[in-house]
């Protein structure tokens, strides 16, 4: 394929693509290195310590990125810790469309560079390596540097190298030449297995996705199940045997009508014993707008959406309402605000649900996560939910026993939940972070541990 290659004098020029296939093969990586020992250089120099004041000083602002990997493909560059020493910030956020993942980098100038900026996008298949993808990202992050660099001393030792692409291979797959019509399919399963002499466990879990998406059409069917068992050995010489099982199918349709209109429908079928339900099949249409337009949802969104369910339930036990099989009509109005922007990260919903032939029967939902830079090396971080919950008609008649209780096997009776944690990080020092040294990162004797 077409390739743009960026070097900085003095490493070599980039090498061929025969050249990385023969660097490939360990017996011939070895003989390399070794002449070029002999001879006193090494083709490919190691990531040097920190630069000198004039080279570029980068943010990179990136909670799921590989620093160390970035590090040593871009080396010409100050890493820094705190965006208010930087000449750049680079944000990147991510978001799935179907069989990629899509990351939006967006390049702040700052300081001498305020005004600069541009934004661009990577595309990750998902069945790529974190190899791959890690790669991919710094080849972007590379091209979106060059009008930053072309300002600074570095400039005259920046190379830029394109290499043709292959005769008669295509630069990319057009939706035509696609033979999965853009289906995407995940089968997942596992299990875990653990015992002491007294206590025995054991579970099982699995899970089937397929996911089609496209610009007009939002298609998601999921398959899933969670089976586990406990026995434990009672000091009356029994054995209290505790079983518990979720599993579900479930379905989604969205149709973009615009850019900030959506409709859609869920459908779903489920069982769990924690909440006394043998059998329960929903369904769900909505609707939904999003004051933004959706091409901007990787960096902000705020969106409304409405939907009406219908229920149909058969319980295991009969409910404190002497029912064992039940059909509820339900309404949901949620509000959801995302942003990710150079100033932080926030995440906040709020969800009402009531049931259409009982206001009473209610539950208000609020979820919250922002991270917040207040200064330089200072940021804050809360996490939390609240729930206001009045719509516990599942609940068995006869309660729960003690055993349950401990096993945490039902939910129990409640009118709220809540969750919350919060923190603080304070970072001080070099305002440099170039060096990788990955050396005792696997941990090993002699660690102090506290419990």
């Amino acid at each position: 394929m077409d390739t743009l290659c960026f070097c900085v004098a003095p490493n070599p020029p980039c090498p061929s693509e025969v050249e990385k296939n023969a660097m490939t093969r360990p017996w011939i990586h070895a003989l390399v290195l070794l002449v070029l020992a002999r001879g006193g250089t090494l083709a490919a120099q190691p990531a040097p310590g920190p630069k000198s004041e004039e080279a570029l000083k980068l943010f990179l602002d990136c909670n799921f990125c590989d620093l160390d990997f970035f590090r040593r493909e871009i080396p010409y560059v100050n890493y820094v810790r705190d965006r208010r020493d930087a000449d750049l910030h680079l944000l990147i956020t991510t978001r799935r469309t179907g069989a990629v993942t899509e990351f939006q980098l967006t390049f702040v100038g700052r300081r001498t560079r305020a005004g600069i900026a541009d934004t661009l996008i990577y595309a990750s298949s998902r069945t790529d390596t974190q190899d791959e993808q890690r790669a991919g990202l710094a080849r972007t992050i590379k091209m979106g540097l060059m009008p930053y660099l072309a300002g600074t001393p570095l400039a005259d030792r920046i190379r830029i190298v394109f290499t043709p692409r292959e005769t008669g291979r295509p630069t990319a797959a057009r939706p035509e030449d696609d033979p999965w019509n853009f289906w995407v399919f995940r089968l997942r399963g596992g299990g875990n297995l653990n015992g002491e002499e007294t206590t025995k466990r054991y579970g099982i879990n699995g899970s089937f996705s397929a996911n089609r998406t496209t610009e007009d059409w939002k298609i998601t069917l999921v398959v899933r199940g969670n089976y586990n068992e406990s026995r434990f050995d009672l000091n009356d010489s029994t054995t209290f045997v505790n079983t518990t099982h979720s599993y579900g199918a479930s379905g989604l349709l969205v149709r973009s009508i615009s850019d900030h209109w959506s409709i859609g429908g869920r459908l779903a079928a489920s069982s769990s014993t924690f909440l006394n339900q043998d059998l329960k099949l929903r369904a769900a249409p909505g609707i939904e707008f999003n004051i933004f337009p959706y091409d901007q949802s990787s960096s902000r969104q705020l969106t409304v959406q409405y939907n009406i369910g219908i229920n149909r339930v058969n319980y295991e036990q009969e409910t404190i309402f002497n029912r064992t099989e039940e059909t509820i009509f339900d309404q949901s109005l949620s509000v959801a605000l995302n942003f990710v922007q150079p100033w932080g990260r926030s995440n906040v919903s709020l969800v009402g649900t009531t049931f259409l032939d009982d206001l009473d029967r209610n539950r208000l939902d609020l979820f919250g996560s922002v991270n917040i830079r207040f200064f330089r090396g200072l940021s804050f971080n809360i996490f939390g939910n609240v729930s206001r919950i009045r719509d516990q008609v599942f609940l068995p008649k006869g309660g729960a026993s003690d055993e349950e209780i401990l096993l945490r096997r039902r939910q129990l009776q409640t009118g709220f939940r809540y969750f919350t944690s919060l923190g603080f990080t304070y970072t001080f020092g070099s305002i440099f972070n170039n060096v990788v040294n990955p050396r005792f990162d696997s941990g090993g004797g002699g660690e102090i541990r506290f419990f």
